[in-house]
């Protein structure tokens, strides 16, 4: 099962430490992939970030690390770029979907509809109330994207 840590958490949300590259490597190091937030701000530039363009990096930087990292775009700017540039990132891009289909073609699950053996479940403490124990033992997922990853990975 591959452990995704959501915007590089690994025990619950730190909006303050969310999408900056530092938290990201850290996730990275401690063996998990990360889902992060990226944008193309108008001069061009590729930025991390939830809610904005916050941290700055370079397409070098996100290549780097692309056996690591599912890359949500944030604007049209960057699934533009990315889809043209033919990128070898995994990349997706979604709003309120139950479903999206990632460039590996691998399925990005929201939380309460049908999985398989292609599906990430993503953020699934968002089941049965923020409930943390869920038991997955049942389910054939390909795996988890959570900002408690770490909790997920021990079980």
């Amino acid at each position: 099962m591959i452990f995704i840590s959501h915007r590089g958490n690994l025990n619950g949300p730190q909006s303050h430490l969310e999408n900056a590259p530092s938290y990201i490597d850290y996730a990275i190091s401690q063996g998990y992939d990360v889902e992060v937030d990226v944008w193309l701000s108008d001069n061009k530039k590729i930025y991390t970030g939830h809610d904005e363009p916050t941290y700055l990096i370079s397409l070098e930087w996100l290549e780097d690390r692309k056996s690591n990292l599912w890359v949500h775009c944030k604007n049209f700017g960057i699934l533009n770029k990315f889809t043209n540039d033919s990128s070898p990132l995994n990349y997706f891009w979604h709003s309120t979907d139950e479903f999206t289909l990632t460039s590996t073609n691998v399925v990005w699950t929201y939380p309460g509809n049908s999985v398989d053996t292609r599906s990430i479940l993503v953020l699934p403490e968002n089941l049965l109330n923020s409930s943390l124990n869920l038991d997955f033992s049942s389910v054939s997922i390909l795996g988890i994207c959570s900002d408690y990853i770490q909790e997920y990975a021990i079980r």
